[in-house]
C-alpha cells in the first residue's frame, strides 16, 4: 500500500528565510512548524522536504554543508516531537553558477524529479499528495503531479501573493503559516 505524503519546502516554510542559509547557527524553525509536522506524523502522512539549493551552484557554500543543515533541522524538529521521512534537494541552477552544478535538470522545482524520486524511494502515493511552500515554484511543482497545493505567507509568500496576477493557476489554498496549512490539509484529507 502506498503512503499519503505532504511535501514541504524548507526555507520560509519550516525554517526561517535568511537568504542562502549556510550555517547551522542560522537554522531556526518558524514558530509552530515543528508542531505542524508532528500533526502530519500523527495524521498518518509521510513528510518529505523538497528544496531548491541554488546557493551550491552559485558557489555561496559547498554542497557538503547541506548535510549539516539538514541534520540540524531534523534535530530541531525532533526536539518538538516531529519527524521527517526524507529530505531531497536540488543543488543546480540552469543559468547562474559553476560546473558541475550549472545545468538544466529535472530536480529543480517546479520540475518534479525530486518528488518522483521520493515517491519511488518511500512508496508514496502522488495521486493524493499535498505540496506546501512559500514560492510559486512550490505550487507549480505540486500542480504538475496533480497534488493539492498550499502557498504560505511566511518566507517569500507575501511577495509571491503580490504576483498572483501572473499565476497560470492559483494554489488550492493560501495559509498564514505551516501550522494553518496543516490544519487545512488534515481537514481536506478527512473529506471523501
Amino acid at each position: 500500500m502506498k503512503h499519503r505524503v505532504v511535501f514541504l519546502d524548507r526555507d520560509g516554510t519550516i525554517c526561517e528565510e535568511v537568504g542562502y542559509l549556510n550555517s547551522v547557527d542560522q537554522m531556526k524553525l518558524i514558530p509552530r512548524s515543528g508542531e505542524a509536522v508532528g500533526l502530519l506524523n500523527r495524521g498518518g502522512f509521510k513528510v518529505v522536504v523538497i528544496s531548491n539549493q541554488a546557493g551550491v551552484a552559485r558557489g555561496y557554500f559547498p554542497e557538503a554543508i547541506l548535510e549539516d543543515l539538514h541534520a540540524e533541522m531534523i534535530r530541531l524538529l525532533r526536539a518538538e516531537g516531529a519527524e521527517l521521512d526524507g529530505v531531497y534537494y536540488c543543488p543546480h541552477h540552469p543559468t547562474d553558477g559553476l560546473p558541475p552544478y550549472l545545468r538544466e535538470c529535472n530536480c529543480r522545482k517546479p520540475a518534479t524529479g525530486l518528488l518522483e524520486k521520493a515517491a519511488a524511494d518511500l512508496n508514496l502515493d502522488l495521486s493524493s499528495a499535498f505540496m506546501i511552500g512559500d514560492h510559486f515554484s512550490d505550487v507549480e511543482c505540486g500542480q504538475r503531479i496533480g497534488a493539492e497545493t498550499v502557498l504560505l505567507l511566511t518566507g517569500h509568500g507575501a511577495e509571491t501573493l503580490g504576483k498572483k496576477a501572473n499565476w497560470p493557476k492559483p494554489p488550492s489554498h493560501i495559509a498564514a503559516d505551516l501550522y494553518e496549512a496543516v490544519q487545512w490539509v488534515l481537514n481536506r484529507a478527512e473529506q471523501p
